[in-house]
């Protein structure tokens, strides 16, 4: 008995050790009540242990510091302070999971879709949709936010701007503009920044969001409407376009609109979400000339996936899917990078996924 108590007890030790946090952001007009958490196994890729983090309307994108202590999610209303405006909300991540409110302030715009952090964590960059502008905003140590201290407007007189996600590279900010088939690059200079240049993408392509490779050589850009991936390469003081591909099957012809990207653990595959066709669809990716090759379209196994995850250890995928009310997980090959179905979670409007 005692040998089987000290088995049992060893066992619950490692499994417990398996186990990282997993969050959920959410839509919360119908049974989700904001952001969740769950306990993710990452040797098996099973969840458990769902709860309640926070309370807040429509976190429908999350964000870490880089040590994972602190966590950022937009409010994407348009009703903030009685403004025009969405919120951005701080946590401190406690131990328990559940998520300690730290402050928010407004996005400056009205439905922020994106926020990412700087790796010093010192500044946040929101991305509003309807406002078609972004906010930038510095950090404080304890992860409070203050008020941006910069608010690029990305409308013009007869283009209505979306901006839809934004990225730090260094000294760089990378915007992906879906109103005006741009991604535009700033550069900062006394703590300001200045528009260095606007790589515009096909007409109508509508960028959404986008992924960097880590040596900042390539840049992958999904582009909402047109259901393509735009391949950047960076040529030493700016970036060019050097490819184009689809994500769609070729006997696929409903209609489609693209939503998330990722590059795997290793940089060696590309994913991408089809909203409609309702897959994930795989590439391999060519490490020395950026180039994509389409290897693998999967059915994400429920309706309209909206924003996905590779877990960190890069041995699974999982895929927010809104309409359907689930989450579904895959397991990636980690020598072809092709996914196969494991399991479905039902949950309440999933829309973002965070590790």
């Amino acid at each position: 008995m005692k040998y089987c108590f000290i088995t049992l007890f060893m066992s619950f030790q490692f499994l417990t050790a398996q186990n990282i946090p997993m969050y959920v952001g959410t839509y919360t007009n119908a049974e989700s009540k904001g952001i969740y958490y769950y306990d993710f196994n990452i040797e098996t890729g099973k969840l458990s242990n769902k709860k309640l983090a926070a309370e807040i309307e429509n976190p429908s994108f999350l964000a870490f510091s880089t040590n994972k202590k602190l966590l950022y999610a937009v409010g994407e209303v348009n009703n903030f302070d009685s403004n025009s405006s969405g919120s951005v909300n701080a946590y401190a991540v406690a131990e328990n999971g559940t998520l300690q409110f730290i402050n928010n302030v407004s996005s400056n715009g009205a439905h922020p879709c994106h926020i990412s952090v700087n790796n010093e964590n010192t500044k946040a960059v929101i991305s509003n949709y309807s406002g078609g502008n972004i906010s930038i905003h510095t950090i404080e140590k304890n992860g409070n936010l203050n008020e941006a201290f910069q608010v690029i407007n990305h409308n013009l007189d007869i283009v209505k701007s979306h901006a839809h996600s934004a990225k730090f590279l260094k000294n760089n900010l990378f915007v992906a503009d879906l109103g005006r088939d741009i991604l535009a690059q700033y550069a900062e200079k006394d703590n300001q920044y200045a528009l260095k240049e606007n790589y515009s993408m096909e007409a109508g392509a509508g960028p959404r969001h986008f992924e960097i490779s880590k040596d900042g050589a390539f840049i992958y850009v999904i582009n909402e409407f047109n259901s393509t991936v735009s391949v950047l390469k960076n040529n030493g003081e700016s970036y060019s376009n050097i490819q184009n591909i689809g994500t769609l099957n070729k006997d696929y012809e409903g209609e489609n609109s693209c939503a998330d990207i990722h590059l795997s653990i290793n940089q060696a595959f590309l994913y991408g979400s089809n909203r409609g066709e309702n897959t994930i669809v795989v590439y391999k990716r060519n490490v020395e000339n950026g180039t994509l090759e389409k290897i693998q379209s999967i059915s994400v196994e429920g309706n309209w996936p909206r924003n996905f995850a590779i877990g960190p250890n890069g041995k699974f995928l999982l895929v927010a899917n809104q309409r359907s009310n689930n989450i579904s997980v895959f397991k990636i090959d980690q020598k072809l990078g092709k996914l196969a179905f494991l399991y479905n979670e039902a949950f309440d409007s999933p829309v973002c996924l965070l590790f």
